[in-house]
C-alpha cells in the first residue's frame, strides 16, 4: 500500500493569501480533499493522508512530523500564490532536493500543466526554494502554487469548478504516474457507461463502487439550465 501525504497549506487563523473574494486556505483544502477522494476512488493500493481535513491551524513542523511518522511515500503541499503580476502555476522542490524529489516535481508539474493548458494559465516553471515542507520531509516532496489569488484573471479561474477539477486531476495523474499506480477496475469500466440527457450523450461518466457519477455541469448544459459555483461555500446552484 502506497501512502501519499497531502498537505493543505495554511488554515484556521492563517488564511494565506486573500484577495478577490478568495482565501488560499479554502482553495488548498478543497483541492486536497478532492485529490484524496479521486486518487483513492480511482486507483488501487493507495492511501491518502491529510495534514488537515478541516479549517484548522497547524504549525509547519507538526505537518512534516506527522508525514514523516506515517512513513509516507511522497508529500505534496498545496498552495495558491500572490504577488506574481501575470499570475500562473509553478512548483517548488528543496534547493538541495534528492533525485527522487526532482523526479516527482518533473512528473507532477508536467501532468498539472497539461491538465490546465485549456484555460490559458501561464506556466511559471519548476523552481527550488528553502521551503520547510520540502526541506523537512524525509520522502520526495513538492509544493505546488496553483495560480495567484491577487491576480484577477487567475482568481476568476479559481472560482470555476472546471478549473479546480483540472488542477485536482493534474495532481492525481502526476502522483499516480510517479508511484506507478494501477487504475481500479470499476474506474476503467466507466468508459463503457452511457448516460443520455435530452438526447445528448454525457461525457465523463464514472462507475465507482457500483454508483454512477455524472458531471453536474454537463447534465445542466444538456437540460439548458445554468450552474454557478461558489468556491467560498463550496455550493453549486442550478437555475433556469
Amino acid at each position: 500500500m502506497k501512502k501519499v501525504w497531502i498537505d493543505a497549506g495554511h488554515g484556521g487563523k492563517d488564511p494565506g493569501a486573500a484577495r478577490n473574494g478568495l482565501q488560499e486556505k479554502d482553495i488548498a483544502l478543497a483541492v486536497s480533499l478532492a485529490i484524496k477522494s479521486k486518487l483513492e476512488n480511482e486507483y488501487e493500493g493507495v492511501q491518502v493522508l491529510l495534514s488537515r481535513s478541516t479549517d484548522v491551524f497547524l504549525e509547519l513542523k507538526d505537518r512534516t512530523n506527522k508525514a514523516n511518522a506515517a512513513g509516507a511515500d511522497l508529500l505534496v503541499s498545496i498552495h495558491c500564490n500572490a504577488g506574481g503580476g501575470a499570475g500562473g502555476f509553478e512548483t517548488f522542490r528543496f534547493t538541495s532536493a534528492s533525485a527522487a524529489s526532482r523526479a516527482l516535481q518533473n512528473v507532477i508539474h508536467g501532468e498539472i500543466t497539461t491538465a490546465i493548458k485549456p484555460f490559458n494559465i501561464t506556466d511559471r516553471g519548476q523552481k527550488t526554494g528553502n521551503l520547510h515542507m520540502c526541506r523537512e520531509s524525509r520522502m520526495p516532496a513538492v509544493l505546488t502554487e496553483n495560480l495567484f489569488i491577487d491576480v484577477k484573471s487567475d482568481a476568476d479561474k479559481l472560482k470555476q469548478a472546471k478549473v479546480i477539477e483540472a488542477i485536482v486531476s493534474g495532481h492525481v495523474s502526476g502522483i499516480a504516474k510517479y508511484l506507478g499506480l494501477k487504475k481500479k477496475e470499476a474506474a476503467t469500466k466507466a468508459d463503457a457507461l452511457t448516460v443520455i440527457v435530452n438526447g445528448k450523450n454525457i461525457d465523463g461518466v464514472k462507475l465507482i463502487d457500483d454508483v454512477t457519477y455524472v458531471p453536474l455541469r454537463a447534465v445542466a448544459e444538456a437540460l439548458g439550465v445554468n450552474v454557478d459555483w461558489n468556491n467560498n461555500t463550496k455550493t453549486a446552484t442550478i437555475t433556469n
